[in-house]
């Protein structure tokens, strides 16, 4: 994984790097004190976890991170105050590591990291077999695409309902809906992915899927008939 550390203090900047170069696997982008540095490596170069202070001048790491929207790196926040947590973890991100750093703490929040940047690219679909591979619970699996009743996008996941169980896929829905069959699967809102095979009944902006209620937006209104072909 490419990684930026984002700290105004020296010292705090230093000992993450020294961190970050015992794993092999995490590549060092740059090193920045403040916001303006950040978006400058991140209109440069690809990065996928960003380990970052609360507390700084101008832009805080809070304010950053709301900043990036949807497609953001994943986050790690590295602070001297436990007071932001709460409002930190509302944000999706990976972990938040108090200072001092230990090892251990820092290996750990790398591991969930890890965990989530593999789950993310994970979610691969063949069109031909109609089947797409998930993580679940550490072990990799098979979903058949007729299986999958709708789609929701929550935050910086997005979550798969199936009849009896449901799975969460660290992505975009726009990039699975790139990856889903068209000839399964209509956007019904900004939020919201169906399988058209799946819908049992349709209630104004309503749709009814194995007793499940998804919303259809007004802008999509007009394709989901086109798609369902109503007599």
């Amino acid at each position: 994984m490419n990684c930026l550390i984002v700290d105004d203090h020296e010292i705090a900047r230093d000992t993450l790097i020294r961190l970050l170069k015992i794993d092999t696997s995490l590549k060092l982008v740059a090193a920045c004190e403040n916001a303006a540095e950040v978006y400058k490596n991140l209109a440069a170069h690809k990065v996928d976890l960003i380990f970052l202070d609360i507390e700084m001048p101008g832009v805080s790491g809070i304010d950053l991170v709301k900043g990036l929207g949807e497609k953001k790196p994943l986050i790690v926040f590295v602070t001297s105050k436990k007071d932001y947590a709460v409002e930190a973890f509302d944000l999706n991100v990976v972990d938040f590591i108090t200072k001092p750093i230990t090892p251990d703490r820092f290996f750990k929040a790398i591991t969930k990291a890890h965990e989530i940047y593999n789950l993310s690219n994970l979610f691969v679909g063949n069109t031909q077999d109609e089947y797409v591979f998930i993580r679940d619970a550490g072990a990799i699996k098979r979903i058949k695409m007729e299986d999958i009743n709708f789609l929701e996008a929550q935050g910086d996941y997005v979550k798969i309902y199936m009849d009896e169980k449901s799975h969460a896929v660290h992505s975009s829905l726009k990039s699975i809906e790139d990856k889903l069959p068209g000839k399964f699967f209509v956007r019904v809102h900004r939020s919201f992915i169906v399988n058209i095979g799946k819908i049992d009944t349709v209630e104004g902006n309503t749709l009814i899927l194995h007793k499940r209620f998804v919303p259809v937006s007004d802008a999509y209104k007009a394709t989901l008939n086109k798609r369902m072909q109503i007599l």
